[in-house]
């Protein structure tokens, strides 16, 4: 069974109604980047921020997986599929998908504010005052601007490993995330999703570009390999 490993951004939940990460001026849901996804802004404000992903955090039981999601969920009935993803949502998990790996996070976990292995499952609000086991305020399991980013080794080994790379919903700007693609051997398939590819088409040798949305281009996407399966 082939290896297919998928990197997917704010472009695939978009769909489900989740809003990308920030506007065309640069604001994120009306705030400056780094008031609400800093350690500064959280030292600064730190009920500003709490309140900020609660917001977050509250939205995902709003929203569904969308037929993207679901699509990836059909992929692995023919191939080994891992997703790499840079959101923070929990739709790749409530779609079925079972190899996920979240580079920047996961809205339903909490973290220790002083030790970031201390990791908990948690789906209500974080207020001023809930402990982890330390002893420490707990802070959104979220990857801020400035932080390291824990699970970037383990997304760079899965990337190696890659038979077929695909990628969706994400401008393939932010890095490291953006990096991954330099990890997989030469010649793999590329197939890149997104409605306005800005993906340099010389870049790559074996790449081929779906002009369109996540959900029609998943679509799209499984036809494509079917043929190539045969």
């Amino acid at each position: 069974m082939k290896n297919l490993v998928v990197l997917t951004g704010a472009g695939i939940s978009a769909e489900s109604g989740i809003n990308t990460f920030r506007d065309a001026d640069g604001l994120w849901e009306g705030h400056d980047i780094m008031e609400v996804a800093s350690p500064q802004g959280f030292e600064n404000n730190p009920e500003l921020v709490l309140d900020f992903y609660n917001q977050r955090r509250r939205q995902l039981s709003d929203v569904q997986p969308n037929k993207a999601h679901y699509n990836l969920k059909k992929l692995e009935e023919k191939f080994k599929v891992s997703i790499v993803t840079q959101n923070v949502d929990d739709l790749h998990e409530r779609a079925g998908s079972s190899d996920i790996t979240h580079l920047h996070g996961e809205l339903v976990k909490a973290r220790s504010s002083v030790n970031e292995n201390l990791i908990c499952e948690w789906r209500n609000d974080i207020i001023l005052g809930d402990k982890a086991e330390d002893g420490s305020q707990l802070r959104p399991h979220i990857v801020w601007f400035g932080e390291q980013v824990p699970m970037l080794d383990l997304a760079v080994s899965i990337t190696e490993k890659a038979d077929i790379l695909v990628i969706i919903g994400t401008s393939m700007q932010v890095y490291p995330a953006a990096s991954l693609v330099n990890f997989i051997q030469p010649d793999t398939p590329i197939y890149f999703i997104d409605p306005n590819p800005n993906i340099n088409k010389n870049a790559f040798d074996n790449l081929t570009i779906i002009k369109d949305v996540a959900s029609s281009g998943t679509d799209e996407l499984l036809v494509l390999l079917n043929e190539s399966n045969h």
